[in-house]
């Protein structure tokens, strides 16, 4: 099993536009470690099914690394994932008195397995510091069934719930509303964590917290995975039938409701791929097209949108040049109808992302 080291220049710009504030120094050094952290627990799941396959890091530059950039590493083994991607990046504008931000460092991950009995996760961990001294987290992981199981439903839950006992109840109620998508009437997933600008008096605690979840979340997911790799080794044709409307269903609310997604994509063209590098690997177009009627404008227009950007076939394929597309018409839809950005998922606080990097 290897975990292979990105470019050297990657290593070189990073470095050489780290930013230089002790907190997001750490930050950056935990987001690097957990990536490891997830990374080689994949590829340990995926050798163990007899595929010696390792990921694969792409790098991005933010302004060709003048302010930083990221990498990810993507799952190469399209027997065991039907889509992977384990991203960190670090932008900072230390070098830019014009900016609020001073930077803004996160991990943000999707596992999409082959096999529609193991469950999707998301997790985003990330900390953001502004030239005032303000700086808070914020935490996602979710559980993404396109089959439920109500077992690892159970444990996934509780984990969350070991790690942040005082904070798991609001994570849990916040979880539920960002998640929630009104025009279908259902979640995304089926177990959430979710605080937004999370900050309190004792800094070193807040980034223990960031840690322990992290490495907790990773650590019951790459079970949960293992354990349903190893019980269901043939799938049914109605399975990969559920599994692909459910990946549509992934594919609508992270176009049409994320709003960490929308922001990374208002903010910067520089990553598109990378941001959009949750979408599963084919959706239905039809399932998609029948979902218009239930959205109100001008969300409308934004699906009207996206099904334009996929391709004709259906099942149809999410590619690079399909996701770049789709950055594109998302981004044209709020530059159009910048009011709509107050119709996207939220929790208690909507983070000023867009206007922090302004």
């Amino acid at each position: 099993m290897s975990f292979r080291l990105a470019p050297q220049k990657l290593f070189e710009i990073m470095e050489r536009t780290k930013a230089k504030s002790p907190s997001a120094t750490q930050a950056y050094a935990l987001i690097e470690a957990l990536q490891e952290r997830f990374v080689r627990k994949l590829e340990s799941i995926s050798h163990s099914m007899g595929r010696d396959q390792s990921f694969e890091p792409r790098e991005w530059f933010r302004d060709q690394g003048e302010y930083g950039g990221g990498i990810r590493y993507e799952a190469t083994d399209e027997q065991t994932f039907n889509r992977a991607s384990v991203n960190i990046s670090q932008v900072n504008y230390d070098s830019n008195p014009a900016k609020k931000l001073g930077s803004a460092s996160a991990i943000s991950t999707i596992i999409h397995p082959r096999n529609p009995h193991a469950p999707s996760v998301h997790m985003h961990i990330s900390w953001t510091e502004l030239k005032n001294g303000r700086g808070y987290w914020r935490m996602m992981a979710d559980l993404n069934p396109s089959i439920p199981n109500q077992d690892f439903k159970d444990r996934f839950a509780a984990c969350l719930q070991k790690v942040a006992p005082e904070q798991y109840e609001e994570a849990a109620s916040q979880g539920d509303r960002y998640f929630y998508i009104p025009a279908l009437e259902r979640h995304r997933g089926v177990t959430h964590f979710y605080l937004e600008d999370y900050a309190t008096d004792d800094q070193t605690a807040d980034l223990a917290l960031a840690q322990t979840l992290g490495e907790s979340v990773i650590d019951c997911y790459t079970n949960l995975l293992q354990t349903a790799l190893q019980l269901q080794a043939d799938p049914s044709p109605e399975d990969y039938a559920q599994q692909l409307a459910y990946h549509s269903l992934y594919l609508f609310q992270v176009l049409m409701l994320d709003r960490g997604t929308t922001s990374g994509l208002l903010v910067h063209d520089q990553n598109d791929v990378g941001i959009l590098g949750s979408l599963p690997e084919k959706v239905s177009k039809s399932l998609l097209t029948t979902w218009k009627q239930a959205v109100e404008p001008p969300q409308d227009q934004l699906l009207t949108g996206i099904l334009a950007a996929l391709p004709a076939e259906d099942p149809c394929w999410v590619d690079e040049p399909t996701k770049k597309a789709l950055a594109n018409s998302v981004r044209h839809h709020y530059q159009t109808y910048p009011e709509a950005l107050s119709l996207q998922a939220r929790g208690n606080v909507i983070p000023p992302t867009v206007q922090n990097h302004g």
